[in-house]
């Protein structure tokens, strides 16, 4: 599954560069689009919702058949490029026309512009991944490439937060959004070729099992599976502060104007601790790197708990050390997986692409999960956005902060227990080439 040839630091970083627009473009769909046509083209709420809710859950379910397909055709071409080439016009002309809808787009436009532009993703994403899991000679060339990927990613997330509203005219966000169009296909297309053609070469396997063969036998192989239980496990208590951090930061701390620099710090925190931790990994190893990472955030959330009404420098020195902390829940579960694979994939016994189906699937309901599970909850416990009763806001700060808590340390206990299977010794590798000479 390994290649001989060892990825050299600007390979690494031209693999890392696709993940910037993918970033880019996953934010506007899930934050711009149910305001665009709720509010700007005057659709129906609850249908909106209805429409989102949908296209969602069959974008998920999707992604282990995705993964599927993409094995296959990793091992009729010998690379994963061809479902990248493939996805990204699907991508930019459903991002396209999502955020730039003609005057009276409808329902049924959202609803087909929406499958196009979740495909695209799904497709690009999973087959991008997997190509990462068998680029890779070494777990820390494998622990290089993942950071790459998500500091591109943050990087991505940045702008995508930052750039509506400095496209806006006038403060017509609809205007902004439009425009933001316009950047991101050139993006799309540059930062595409840049990984496309300077990118290491992945070795898949040169066949793909059946079907049923190939998705179940990724979730009965059981270090694959608890890993992916611990992933799940720490997504949703990782997903829960997103899904309620701009009603804390409204209601709690009363700062509601200070909620896009609070966001700005947490992404570039955690873009910023990506080479920490690859070195903390090399010292104590990724389960370990990890574990340590959890710690960091468990406690940060602790203590984001007691704040109150106008203390904006400690959230800020929170939201830093929080961001630190999502560093490491971004470089390391996926390296995790990849040293999995390459250890225990060859002789068809898992596949890269089936393996990242299900990790894509259980992404996405992880966030599914946290809002089914954070915001009923709320409700329930008798908070309305903008109470600012004592009871509720402390009902609010305890689902933000003290939840989340809950949720990791049983993901944190389980990770501890299974580390052996994560960080196993892999076996030798034919020697690799580097510079001219045998290592």
């Amino acid at each position: 599954m390994a290649p001989s040839v060892e990825p050299s630091p600007r390979a690494i970083l031209a693999y890392g560069a696709l993940g910037l627009p993918l970033a880019f473009a996953a934010l506007p769909i899930y934050v711009h689009v149910p305001k665009l046509y709720a509010e700007g083209l005057g659709l129906p709420l609850a249908s909106v919702g209805a429409v989102l809710l949908a296209s969602r859950l069959a974008d998920a379910v999707s992604d282990p058949l995705i993964g599927w397909l993409s094995d296959r055709s990793a091992a009729r071409h010998g690379h994963r490029k061809l479902g990248i080439i493939i996805a990204l016009p699907c991508l930019a002309l459903g991002f396209g026309g999502l955020l730039a809808p003609p005057a009276g787009a409808g329902l049924l436009w959202l609803a087909g512009l929406l499958g196009l532009v979740t495909l695209g993703y799904s497709l690009a994403s999973i087959s991008y991944h997997a190509w990462g899991a068998e680029a890779g000679t070494t777990p820390a060339d494998r622990a290089r490439l993942v950071a790459a990927r998500e500091g591109f990613g943050l990087v991505g997330v940045v702008l995508a937060a930052a750039l509506p509203n400095l496209l806006a005219e006038g403060g017509e966000a609809e205007r902004g959004l439009a425009r933001l169009t316009w950047l991101f296909l050139p993006l799309l297309g540059a930062m595409a070729a840049w990984t496309l053609l300077r990118s290491p070469v992945g070795s898949p396997e040169p066949s793909a099992p059946a079907l049923s063969a190939g998705l179940a036998g990724a979730l009965v192989h059981r270090p694959f599976a608890r890993l992916l239980g611990v992933f799940a496990l720490n997504g949703i208590a990782a997903a829960i502060p997103s899904v309620t951090v701009l009603f804390f930061i409204a209601d709690v701390l009363q700062a509601e104007a200070a909620a896009g620099g609070f966001l700005v710090l947490y992404f570039l925190a955690a873009a910023g601790s990506l080479p920490l931790w690859l070195r903390v990994a090399a010292r104590l190893g990724k389960s370990a790197a990890w574990l340590v990472g959890m710690a960091v955030a468990a406690g940060v959330f602790i203590w984001a708990a007691g704040l109150g009404s106008g203390e904006v420098v400690s959230y800020g020195v929170i939201c830093v050390l929080a961001g630190v902390a999502l560093g490491a829940d971004l470089a390391l579960p996926a390296a995790l997986l990849a040293d999995v694979l390459a250890r225990e994939g060859g002789g068809g016994r898992v596949r890269a692409g089936a393996c990242f189906g299900w990790w894509n699937l259980t992404a996405k309901l992880n966030l599914a999960l946290a809002a089914g599970l954070a915001l009923p909850l709320l409700a329930w416990l008798g908070y309305v956005p903008g109470d600012r009763d004592p009871e509720a806001l402390q009902a609010l700060a305890g689902v933000y902060a003290v939840l989340p808590v809950v949720l990791k340390l049983p993901a944190m206990a389980l990770l501890w227990r299974w580390r052996h299977h994560f960080d196993g010794a892999v076996p030798a590798l034919a020697p690799t080439v580097h510079g001219g000479s045998l290592r």
